[in-house]
């Protein structure tokens, strides 16, 4: 039987004061390998067939080891950054991905090495104290004064919890049969264009099968205050009882804001709790130009930021916000060995539904202290008015139209000149997606629009200039007009084909 001590000598691979220098030679080695990368990038992606890609996965032992990490960086360079999807390249136009900020790069590499856990104080001590300083940032600048918040995974563990801390306050004092009948007359209320995560939220908090109650919206899918008035009506009739009222701030599909203002004057006249998924949109905080379009937040109750969207942090960086700190103890789960209800020290497990987690919170407070708040501003107001010039050109083009305005930074558009069918414009639009995915020197997503197929850029890039943007669409034109000449071939009669 190998012992302790033999196993520990046989190859050392804990970081330590041993292995400080062989640790800064590794991070140097990643660094100069990374820093290659974007030098030569040039397109988003390879046109390596899948295929090819699943088979060099798999084609690895993973019970042999290479003997060492510069083995295995050269292997890493080799097999995923040969092959990753670059976020900072012109053509990567299709979702919400962001190039990022370096000093939060720089940031990452500490909290790593380090390895902090944020769950309690004795296991991070200014860690926490950080974090806690960073949300009292965020808070005041979404308009909370004496708000509170904890860092999450993403806009959905937010999304979740903003929704699991409301049903906790709605049944709170209820046990047994009354919970479980107050619970089943519980209703959420929120548009078709709300994140798909607030109706996966009401499934995992056990709400019944139409719980999620649809407000309208008006022709560009932003909340109709109106229909939110009747939805309210309407299930004080049936005698049920809301909730929560889920706003967006930036729907991921059109990127408009609802009107925040008016919507949480109805909340507050109706005594109904107001979540505001601000994950794309949390960026107009730090804006010059358009923080207007997120007036009304401050009156809230809680709200969903994702900084690895309009803040340009890595993945993953998000945090819950609520306006009065005492919600959280609605949620809170106590632990003799971790985190007595006794304890005098500020442990943010209390507020979250993770209990290991990481220090993500150093990014954003990197970012602050070098980048600035100002330069995000200006790097989210960048990003809006440049989507604006790309309508303006859209709108212009004579073979693509525009299916949408927006407030923030999507496109939604599909190809078809005069003369093309809505059913052979439908049938493009996955076409020309797979095509230029295939290819790799541009990327674009696609979702459905008021039943018809659309295909979507997202700009996240505030580096990008409209004439780059728009010689890419010429390209994502030419691209569908060639596939619909191949379409047109295989229907048209052999006299066309031939003339």
């Amino acid at each position: 039987m190998t012992s302790w001590s033999e196993a520990c000598d046989a190859r050392p691979h804990l970081l330590g004061p041993q292995l400080a220098e062989q640790y800064r030679d590794l991070v140097e080695d990643a660094g100069v390998r990374i820093a290659r990368r974007f030098r030569e990038i040039d397109h988003p992606a390879t046109d390596t067939p899948a295929q090819t890609l699943y088979e060099r996965v798999h084609a690895i032992d993973l019970e042999e080891p290479l003997g060492d990490g510069h083995s295995a960086l050269a292997e890493v360079d080799d097999l995923f950054l040969s092959e990753a999807v670059w976020f900072h390249t012109p053509g990567y136009l299709a979702h919400l991905n962001c190039p990022v900020d370096i000093n939060a790069v720089a940031a990452e590499s500490v909290l790593a090495a380090v390895n902090t856990s944020v769950d309690t104080y004795d296991q991070s001590r200014m860690g926490t104290l950080i974090e806690r300083r960073v949300i009292e940032w965020v808070a005041a600048k979404v308009g909370f004064g004496h708000g509170d918040g904890v860092f999450t995974s993403g806009g959905t563990q937010s999304n979740v919890q903003a929704l699991y801390l409301a049903r906790e306050l709605a049944l709170a004092g209820t046990t047994g049969w009354v919970r479980n009948r107050q619970q089943e007359r519980l209703v959420l209320l929120a548009t078709a264009e709300s994140h798909f995560s607030i109706a996966r939220a009401a499934r995992l908090l056990g709400l019944s099968d139409d719980a999620v109650v649809t407000v309208s919206t008006d022709d560009d899918g932003r909340m109709s205050p109106a229909s939110l008035q009747s939805r309210l009506r309407e299930v004080d009739l049936q005698g049920r009882s809301p909730l929560a009222v889920v706003a967006t701030a930036g729907s991921t599909d059109r990127g408009v804001v609802d009107d925040l203002r008016e919507i949480s004057s109805i909340c507050r006249q109706a005594g109904v709790r107001l979540h505001v998924d601000a994950a794309y949109g949390c960026g107009l905080l730090v804006s010059q130009q358009h923080r207007h379009l997120v007036d009304g937040i401050e009156d809230a109750d809680s709200v969903t930021l994702d900084f690895h969207k309009t803040f340009f942090q890595p993945v993953s960086s998000s945090a819950l916000i609520i306006r009065d700190s005492r919600d959280f103890a609605a949620g809170a789960w106590h632990a003799d060995y971790l985190n007595p209800a006794d304890a005098d020290e500020p442990n943010q497990v209390d507020k979250s539904l993770q209990t290991t987690r990481r220090f993500d919170a150093l990014k954003l407070f990197v970012t602050l202290r070098s980048t600035g708040p100002a330069q995000i501003g200006r790097s989210v107001d960048a990003v809006v008015g440049l989507t604006r010039e790309v309508h303006r050109w859209v709108a212009r083009h004579a073979e693509l139209q525009l299916l949408s305005a927006t407030d923030l930074s999507t496109v939604l558009f599909r190809w078809q000149p005069e003369g093309v069918s809505d059913d052979d414009a439908d049938a493009l639009v996955a076409e020309v997606r797979s095509a230029l995915q295939r290819q790799g020197r541009i990327l674009v997503a696609k979702t459905v629009i008021e039943g018809r197929p659309s295909l979507k850029l997202t700009l996240l890039n505030p580096e990008l200039d409209a004439a780059q943007v728009c010689t890419q669409l010429e390209e994502v034109a030419a691209t569908a007009a060639g596939l619909h000449r191949v379409r047109m071939s295989h229907t048209a009669p052999v006299e066309e084909v031939l003339v």
